[in-house]
């Protein structure tokens, strides 16, 4: 009993970190990253998700595959234009401004602390 509950606690734990470091990087790419303009252009075949075409600051034009979900309110559609902030050490790390996801990494962290709380309550029924 002791060690499911240290596993479902160590889920937890992995759980939490992923969400918190999910919306970390969301933070400081929105927060320092630089903005661009991109271009949507479609998914190449047998993706979902439409690739985004932008040029950095120093003229380097980068194609990214689209942070978004096609499963968002409006999806993007070839052709459209949409705003960026990217990472300007790393430019594939992108950040869709007004379309950034945090609800899947505050549900991480929530999930992942109430595994935490569960594994710590088996343990200490265990105990």
């Amino acid at each position: 009993m002791v060690v499911l509950a240290a596993l479902t606690a160590f889920g937890g734990l992995v759980a939490v970190l992923a969400g918190a470091y999910g919306l970390r990087q969301t933070r400081r790419i929105s927060a320092a990253g630089a903005v661009a303009q991109a271009l949507v252009k479609a998914a190449p075949p047998g993706a979902e998700r439409p690739t985004l075409q932008f040029e950095t600051g120093e003229g380097r034009v980068v194609e990214v595959v689209s942070p978004v979900p096609p499963t968002r309110r409006r999806p993007l559609a070839s052709g459209d234009l949409v705003h960026l902030a990217y990472d300007t050490e790393d430019p594939r790390e992108t950040v869709l401004l007004g379309g950034e996801r945090t609800g899947l990494d505050r549900a991480f962290v929530g999930a992942g602390l109430a595994l935490v709380v569960l594994g710590a309550v088996l343990v200490a029924f265990a105990l």
